[in-house]
């Protein structure tokens, strides 16, 4: 009887669980900065696409990133590329100080453009890192696993932007009738209330900033495998050739990207479409938190179901599931339409590291730079979230200004989502066919 390979070997499994812990530390800061794009546009007074600028500094910052990333740890070592990205990643969030000091909304996006520039160094180093701790037939399995551990991070980072930035800002405060007080006021008694709202929205992230300091500490003084090269030489342009030769791997690019893109409107919209139902924004956190749980709780799951369902199987069913929901969140009406919402994220747990794991198999050494075309696909998420923002300014700053196909707008830009899963579709079965012949 054939013996299984393990998912991690016994050798392997401290270094597996240390860059496992990175894995939670970037879901952390994507998720307590989605609801910001809510809470910049309230403070500030900002237009729809003015706010999604958020999401265009912080997944930008990715795109710029993940290639010089990719040539410093082909020069130096996973580890290396680890510190230099956790160290980002602190002066970045601690840029929030002077940013809240100068109330600046420049400065807010140029301290998140920052602090991606770290996540990107930490994401094309923990992903290909992983992939190569233990036997190449359970290595998009072991990702599973280790990515089953960022919606923990995401989690907590919910959990911050609830409890200590939309529950304290005063911008959100409503009278007895549930109008917002904000928009009534003055301009003296606005810009008290903007300096002491963007002092809320820079606390956690300086007190962030000074725990991955701490972590970047303990990972310098412990002992890791370098997974340095023998040889420094960097040859670009033949790698470059053999990568884009390779049809999985620049399909499963652009699949990324469609899926990352996805991925971000669904869960940084998902505020305004609670705010177009009569929900505030505090409290459309917890359907934030239920997206999240039901994503984390789809990532074991899956984790599981590959043991027994070949990756691009299980990823083209999940895709079909995506867009059943997604049509839900459409076209069925209020509540039930925003359940169908906070369902996506059930079928969008298995794509990100499924569709890594398939641009990646049997790259070998080539697979540094082709981790950093796949970190750099997620600048989907500072694409389509501004894309769904000009939707939601076709008729005015509000959610449900016009209406188009029968719903609203904040409905009906769910269809950017929508066809982004229909291409990580199309990718899928292209792959399981190939699989079959």
């Amino acid at each position: 009887m054939k013996t299984k390979a393990p998912l991690v070997p016994r050798k392997l499994l401290i270094p597996f669980i240390l860059i496992t812990s990175l894995f939670a530390l970037w879901g952390f800061a994507n998720d307590i900065t989605n609801p910001m794009v809510a809470a910049f546009k309230r403070v500030l007074e900002l237009n729809n696409v003015q706010a999604s600028w958020v999401q265009m500094a912080f997944y930008g910052g990715y795109f710029t990133m993940a290639l010089p990333a990719a040539f410093f740890i082909k020069k130096y070592s996973y580890k290396t590329g680890v510190l230099l990205g956790l160290g980002l990643y602190a002066f970045g969030a601690l840029l929030f100080y002077p940013a809240a000091s100068w109330e600046s909304y420049g400065f807010f996006l140029a301290s998140l453009y920052i602090l991606t520039f770290g996540l990107a160094f930490l994401e094309t180093t923990a992903n290909p890192y992983i992939l190569s701790m233990g036997p190449e037939e359970t290595a998009t399995q072991r990702l599973n696993l280790a990515q089953a551990f960022n919606p923990m991070g995401a989690l907590a980072g919910l959990f911050v932007a609830k409890q200590f930035i939309l529950n304290a800002l005063q911008s959100n405060n409503v009278d007895d009738e549930g109008a917002l007080i904000y928009s009534t006021l003055d301009e003296v008694s606005k810009a008290v209330i903007r300096t002491n709202d963007l002092m809320v929205i820079r606390n956690p992230y300086v007190m962030l900033g000074l725990v991955v300091i701490g972590i970047l500490i303990v990972i310098a003084l412990v002992k890791m495998p370098e997974n340095k090269d023998i040889s420094v030489k960097i040859d670009f342009w033949p790698t470059m050739k053999r990568l884009f030769s390779n049809r999985n791997f620049v399909e499963g690019t652009f699949a990324q990207l469609f899926y990352v893109g996805a991925q971000i409107m669904v869960w940084t919209y998902i505020y305004q479409y609670a705010e177009a139902i009569g929900i505030d924004n505090a409290t459309a956190v917890n359907y934030g938190y239920a997206a999240l749980i039901v994503f984390l709780i789809g990532r074991w799951i899956c984790t599981f179901l590959l043991r027994f369902i070949a990756g691009p199987r299980l990823l083209a069913i999940f895709a079909v599931l995506a867009m059943i929901f997604t049509i839900g969140a459409i076209f069925l009406p209020d509540m039930i339409g925003l359940y169908s919402l906070v369902a996506i994220s059930f079928a969008m747990s298995l794509m990100f590291p499924t569709i890594y794991g398939i641009a990646l198999e049997g790259l070998g050494e080539d697979s540094k730079f082709a981790a950093a075309f796949l970190v750099m696909a997620i600048v989907g998420g500072a694409v389509m979230p501004t894309l769904q923002g000009m939707i939601l300014d076709w008729g005015g700053i509000g959610y449900t200004d016009v209406t188009i196909l029968g719903v609203s707008e904040v409905k009906f830009s769910f269809v950017l989502p929508l066809v982004c899963f229909f291409f990580v579709w199309l990718f899928s079965i292209r792959v399981k066919s190939q699989i079959t012949n």
